[in-house]
């Protein structure tokens, strides 16, 4: 194996307790469009479909909805509420163990994996990443921590958490053309993907020869090209609570070039780390660990597994 990489999905963050904007009880399903600053012909729209809140059409209307339905997770990535998780730091490992990793294709926008010591050359964000801003207008960056003093100064709170909050949100100019349109580089619907994701894809997957699917349902395109665009060699394992991916190729069958490896995404890694012989590496990263991540990587630690106690493979 010379090329291997990697496909994430949402299920690679469930151990960081990122909050989930789709599933019930999530910021789409309790979301109050009442309290959002914008028109009622928006607010309308909203409440129809609460997705209405990450359209291209919506934020070029009007920035507010989407700046303060995500002002909590914008300012929560530049506290490092949330850790990069076991799952991350398999593919950190993996470069710098192995130097075989080609690339990490994340459709996550969390920004976790920018947590890591993975180069940022290694990283494609499919979808954009919460932890870096630019502007939707003119596409000038700004950086981070700037930006999120002007969402704590200039956007206000709506859920009720933090009481320093403006009572009324007004509007963050973009240095370079002065429109309010400065944002994570999170993908807005109706918006194109990063040429980066195209331009990486092209040159990479020719050469795969192990393309790990980890965390994901595989029905989002393109990303989920990736499993039909290596070459017919190359082998695929896919990391996931259900198999998923037959629809679009992926067959699962003993002796075949397809596997399954299932369960949370965490628990698979750990035991992938700790059978290639990493298990003292991950305990140097046990500060940096959320939780729940700590929790499965101290209770094996416990057991008395070390890397004395497997052969590399």
């Amino acid at each position: 194996c010379r090329s291997i990489a990697i496909l994430t999905g949402a299920g690679v963050s469930v151990a960081a307790g990122i909050p989930d904007f789709r599933s019930p009880g999530g910021m789409y399903d309790t979301l109050r469009p009442e309290l959002i600053t914008a028109t009622a012909a928006q607010r309308r729209a909203m409440a129809a479909d609460p997705t209405a809140v990450v359209l291209k059409d919506m934020f070029f209307a009007n920035a507010f909805p989407y700046l303060e339905v995500r002002r909590p997770f914008i300012l929560g990535t530049r506290e490092r509420r949330w850790r990069a998780t076991l799952s991350h730091r398999f593919a950190e490992l993996l470069h710098a163990k192995t130097g075989k990793l080609t690339r990490l294709y994340t459709q996550n926008i969390d920004g976790l994996d920018y947590q890591t010591a993975l180069p940022t050359e290694k990283i494609v964000a499919v979808h954009g990443s919460i932890g870096k801003v630019a502007c939707e207008g003119c596409g000038a960056p700004m950086e981070f921590d700037a930006f999120c003093a002007e969402v704590r100064a200039r956007i206000k709170d709506l859920y009720g958490v933090d009481s320093a909050a403006p009572a009324e949100s007004s509007p963050i100019p973009c240095p370079a053309c002065h429109r309010p349109l400065v944002k994570p580089t999170t993908v807005l619907f109706g918006s194109s993907l990063p040429a980066e994701f195209f331009e990486r894809s092209a040159e990479d997957l020719p050469s795969v020869d192990l393309l790990l699917v980890a965390g994901t349902s595989l029905v989002v395109s393109p990303a989920n090209s990736l499993v039909y665009r290596v070459p017919d060699s190359a082998v695929r394992a896919v990391i996931n609570a259900e198999p998923v991916g037959q629809e679009l190729g992926i067959r699962y069958s003993p002796g075949g070039r397809d596997l399954f490896l299932g369960g949370e995404c965490d628990d698979t890694f750990l035991a992938l780390m700790v059978q290639l012989g990493w298990a003292d590496d991950l305990a140097r990263l046990d500060a940096e660990l959320p939780a729940a991540s700590q929790k499965r990587l101290r209770a094996l630690l416990a057991a008395g597994v070390g890397d004395e106690d497997f052969t590399t493979v």
